[in-house]
């Protein structure tokens, strides 16, 4: 960290690989969109000699965002790997999507990872959902390092955002949280911006100019001098702090000098544990084939600072039927467990499974098992079967660089794995296992969609089930109420991309459709209806009349069938009949199209024709009598209504429970859950909270977060109900 000067870069058009699970690192890139944590990946490749001079992969275009949805948005929306070389260590850059809607790709990111990257504007500063997945990494003791970028950005100041990410990241210990070097400013330029043209070494107490677009490395000049002292101290306190050689603050507070040497060793041990995190800078060159400021800085953090995957805790693994399996160690020799941590489709290979393997050798052709937990609520099946894989390979923006096996620690691409899904083990056939999942969002907005003509009809399901496969953060659901094909997502952002991956990849169109939400019909008050179904026309006759009841239960009764027929107006056989017609009807509902609930119908009296009655005629009977009976009687709408358990910063309470009252939510309840966080529980019509997933994110900025589940069904307010009505009587 600043003492090494010497490269090993990888080569360009050749897969970086590792032979031991000591010279790999995998490093997640986590930061909000437009922090430049795509950029910071290019620069980085160009500063290993994985891109050529121009800084562009070998068939041109950029080398994380490849993918034409990407170009289009001008923004990431997936997870991509970029393995680079440095020293003679294979670097797996993991560069996630900032924006929320694909915070799934963030998750896989991490969970692949050993340590992460947290890439902070200097321009912008830290928002609120950065600091959330912080200390979701702090949650399970991921080591992790800030890097400013922007530096050239007309407002930026390093010193004011360190201490902004001090103040972020540091909770009870901010000097846990300090910089390893400080920016080197130019002359003032036309535009009265001083440039950052270099980067003073705090612990090394060098200069590393980028000034010419090469670094060079020099001692501070008189004037840079100064700038060191206080910050290096501040720096050196805070390392021996975290120190495992206890006398070592005794000699440092004595005036003892300590060697630079020791002072690495703890600081690379502490970043390494989790216990320290050290702030960088960074910028590519400006015309982008040179040397960007601060990338052998942060390669040599990364190489000697964050954990080799033989200090990462592996998931816990069972059999695939749940019976407990010894915890596994990143040894190449031991089993095989491997994670599929993305899931894409490529229109020559077909699937494409990005898998991190946890223990053992995964190769080229061999069969390996394939189980997975299944989300059947989100439309995807369990998993556990056998399957050969293809070929294995690295992916280097859109190419794919064939390997000949994937060691404990690595990550690699799979192909031709045609039932695994995001999120599946993949084990040794004769020995299968299934890791422990990781948390994945719920997805809370919902899209209906049609099929946009008759041919589109015919791959839409095969389309939707590719899609799904490849995001377990999105949910089919084929609403057997509404009749509606349903896609639940994240966000808008989320749609649209899903909806362009159907059509571009899947060549499947689809046109979005209102959500309808779930209604139902119940009686107002105690009704009478009388079916007749009487045709003569020739031959054997239809003849059937049955007279009926019907009153209101309490919510939740669903259809009660009484039979009060005496005297065998009825015949025994017709009055099963009856009912059949009558909870027929009902499902069909009898005011708006809408299934009807919560009510007795008493079968009182009918007549029956010896040679004309038939079980078809009597259950066109009862479905008659039904409608007769809510002709002449109010018909109510009951609407689902949900609970909502919202948790939202202790600034945003009010007008979070303000936003849900104009939503005629009640509030039941809040309680505070720590870490400034307030939970507000509240019961809120769905019919209001179809796009809640979009608002509470506007109303929060971005650090909001809300589940549901369905309480119960009640009735609508009357002017609501009658707007609801308007439409379907309009087509009735």
């Amino acid at each position: 960290m600043g003492e090494k000067t010497s490269t090993h870069p990888g080569a360009a058009g050749r897969a970086t690989t590792a032979d031991r699970p000591s010279a790999i690192r995998n490093v997640v890139l986590v930061g909000h969109s437009g922090a430049g944590k795509t950029t910071l990946v290019e620069a980085l490749a160009l500063a290993t000699g994985a891109v050529n001079r121009a800084g562009r992969v070998e068939d041109g275009g950029c080398l994380s965002d490849y993918d034409a949805i990407e170009h289009r948005q001008h923004r990431s929306v997936q997870l991509s790997l970029v393995p680079v070389e440095w020293g003679g260590i294979k670097i797996n850059l993991l560069d996630t999507p900032g924006y929320a809607d694909f915070v799934g790709e963030l998750r896989a990111g991490l969970r692949a990872a050993d340590a992460a990257l947290f890439v902070v504007s200097a321009a912008d500063g830290v928002d609120g959902a950065t600091r959330m997945v912080w200390e979701e990494c702090a949650a399970v003791g991921m080591p992790r390092a800030i890097v400013i970028t922007h530096l050239e950005a007309a407002r930026a100041d390093f010193d004011e955002m360190t201490e902004t990410c001090r103040d972020a990241f540091g909770g009870d210990d901010p000097d846990a949280v300090l910089p390893l070097y400080l920016p080197l400013h130019g002359d003032v330029g036309p535009d009265g911006h001083r440039p950052v043209t270099g980067l003073i070494g705090l612990l090394s107490e060098q200069v590393y100019d980028y000034g010419s677009g090469e670094r060079t490395q020099r001692p501070p000049d008189a004037e840079e001098a100064p700038l060191v002292a206080t910050a290096r101290d501040r720096l050196i306190e805070g390392i021996i702090a975290e120190s495992e050689d206890e006398t070592l603050m005794d000699r440092y507070l004595g005036g003892e000098e300590i060697d630079v040497r020791t002072l690495v060793e703890d600081l690379e041990r502490a970043v390494a544990r989790g216990s320290f995190h050290p702030v960088l800078a960074a910028a590519p060159a400006a015309d982008g084939s040179r040397q960007g400021l601060g990338t052998t800085e942060l390669l040599e953090l990364i190489t000697g600072g964050f954990p080799t995957p033989l200090e990462r805790v592996a998931p816990a693994v069972t059999t695939p039927q749940g019976a407990p399996r010894p915890a596994l160690t990143c040894d190449p020799a031991g089993p095989l467990a491997a994670e599929v941590v993305k899931t894409s489709s490529d229109p020559y290979v077909g699937r494409v499974s990005l898998v991190r393997i946890f223990s053992g050798t995964l190769r080229p052709d061999e069969t390996v098992h394939v189980s997975g937990h299944g989300l059947e609520d989100r439309g995807h099946e369990d998993h556990d079967v056998d399957e050969r894989v293809g070929a294995l390979s690295a992916p280097f923006g859109k190419q794919q660089h064939t390997v000949p096996r994937a060691i404990a620690g690595d990550l690699a691409c799979v192909g031709k794995l045609s039932r695994a899904e995001t999120g599946d083990t993949l084990s040794a056939k004769d020995d299968p296992l299934l890791m422990e999942p990781w948390v994945m969002p719920e997805p809370l907005l919902p899209i209906a969609i049609e099929a946009h003509s008759k041919a589109d009809e015919d791959k839409l399901s095969q389309g939707l089930a590719r899609l799904v496969a490849e995001d377990p953060t999105m949910r089919l659901e084929h609403n057997p109420d509404t009749h509606q094909v349903v896609l639940w997502c994240l966000g808008e952002a989320h749609v649209g991309v899903a909806l362009e991956r159907l059509r571009a990849r899947y060549g499947v169109r689809v046109d979005a459709v209102p959500h309808r939400v779930s209604l139902r019909e119940t009686f107002g008050a105690a009704a009478s209806g009388r079916g007749r179904h009487v045709k003569q026309s020739g031959g054997h006759g239809q003849y059937a009349i049955c007279e009926i009841e019907v009153e209101p239960l309490p919510a939740g009764s669903g259809i009660e069938f009484v039979d009060k027929v005496v005297g065998g107006a009825v015949p025994r056989q017709f009055v099963p009949s009856v009912e059949k017609g009558v909870r027929a009807q009902a499902a069909r509902g009898v005011a708006a199209g809408h299934p009807l609930v919560d009510v007795r119908v008493t079968l009182v009296d009918g007549k029956a024709h010896s040679v004309d009655s038939s079980d078809a005629a009597f259950q066109t009977a009862g479905a008659l009598a039904l409608r007769e009976a809510a002709a002449d009687c109010r018909i109510d709408l009951l609407e689902p209504v949900c609970e909502l358990r919202v948790s939202i910063a202790d600034e945003y309470v009010g007008a979070v429970m303000s936003d849900l009252s104009g939503r005629r939510g009640r509030v039941v309840g809040t309680e505070q859950t720590g870490s400034g966080l307030t939970l507000v529980r509240a019961e809120v019509p769905e019919w209001e909270i179809s796009r809640y997933a979009v608002d509470l994110r506007s109303l929060s900025h971005g650090t909001g977060r809300f589940d549901r589940s369905y309480v119960r069904h009640e009735p609508m307010p009357p002017q609501l109900a009658e707007r609801v009505r308007e439409p379907a009587e309009s087509q009735a």
